[in-house]
């Protein structure tokens, strides 16, 4: 099968493209680099099956072209800027729901009938309903990423009614892991490694989020795209458990060999737009038979150990 990746050389984008490279498919890349990181595709350039093209996809004519032949698109392109999307607003906007519009339209004048998103948990704001199943109402949006989010999810399930298409609808929890490009860890590894004896946190660190590993994510998103055949299919996609923040920063910590003072900032929010609660119902995957095949603490010490990698050998890790 031919499949074609928005935010190839991203975090999650690139781990997807090895992981359909290693299943025998064929992967057409695409991305303009802008966040995305060219040495995450040094293992799918070594393979014949993988084409990159280098692309904005609010270029509609270069992101039709590049589709063309593809079977089923992965829409991983994205900002994911949550924490400072009130600096920018159009930002979400654009990169998120326009971004999302142009590769609709881009499936359509090409004949491509599947579509795989990348949404957000966010989408359910502060949810009254712990933990949260897809159909939960919707509250009150809280971010402008979480809108833009939801603003896309609405234009793909309107073209499935308009156009025939089928897609896949991935709420995410935070994904943790190799590649692993911005977010707590690398803010926290950031500090730690300019100053061990201090850490500053946002809000109070009481904050309950639930996260997965990268690999458990990709395994979720194609074992829900080989059992579930709806128009549209939507998926929540996390772990069974949540941590604190705090807990996050002891495991840190103490993989680091780091004893910080902490400094918090206060309040039970990070940001303008965090939710303090974030835990996903994810019995609907479960159902087709997937689970995480790593802890939450486990996700976060393979993150940090990869991160101290790639210091070692001299790469950035944002």
């Amino acid at each position: 099968m031919r499949y074609f990746v928005t935010g190839c050389a991203g975090f999650i984008g690139s781990t997807l493209t090895d992981r359909l490279l290693a299943d025998g498919h064929e992967v057409v890349g695409y991305d303009n680099f802008s966040t995305g990181q060219a040495r995450f595709l040094q293992q799918a350039q070594d393979c014949t099956r993988f084409r990159l093209v280098h692309g904005d996809v609010l270029d509609t004519r270069t992101l039709t072209a590049a589709m063309a032949g593809s079977e089923c698109v992965f829409h991983l392109a994205a900002n994911a800027d949550v924490r400072f999307g009130t600096a920018h607003p159009r930002r979400d906007l654009e990169q998120n729901t326009i971004a999302t519009h142009s590769v609709l339209e881009s499936m359509r004048l090409g004949g491509v009938r599947q579509i795989a998103f990348a949404s957000t948990g966010s989408v359910y704001g502060e949810s009254a309903v712990i933990p949260t199943p897809e159909d939960a109402p919707f509250p009150v949006q809280t971010s402008l990423y979480a809108a833009s989010k939801l603003a896309g999810e609405g234009l793909i399930a309107a073209y499935c009614a308009g156009f025939g298409l089928q897609s896949w609808i991935f709420r995410f929890v935070s994904i943790l892991g190799e590649r692993y490009t911005h977010g707590h860890v690398v803010d926290f590894y950031r500090q730690l490694r300019r100053d061990p004896q201090r850490l500053r946190v946002l809000g109070d660190g009481r904050q309950r989020k639930s996260y997965l590993y990268v690999q458990d994510c990709i395994a979720a998103m194609l074992t829900a795209m080989t059992g579930s055949a709806d128009r549209v299919n939507i998926f929540n996609l996390g772990h069974e458990t949540w941590c604190e923040v705090n807990d996050s920063i002891g495991w840190i910590c103490a993989a680091l060999g780091a004893a910080p003072e902490i400094e918090y900032s206060g309040g039970e929010r990070g940001w303008v737009g965090d939710n303090p609660f974030i835990f996903l119902d994810t019995r609907r995957i479960r159902a087709l038979g997937w689970k995480p095949v790593l802890s939450i603490q486990e996700a976060i010490g393979r993150t940090v150990e990869d991160l101290r990698t790639r210091c070692r050998v001299g790469d950035t890790y944002s």
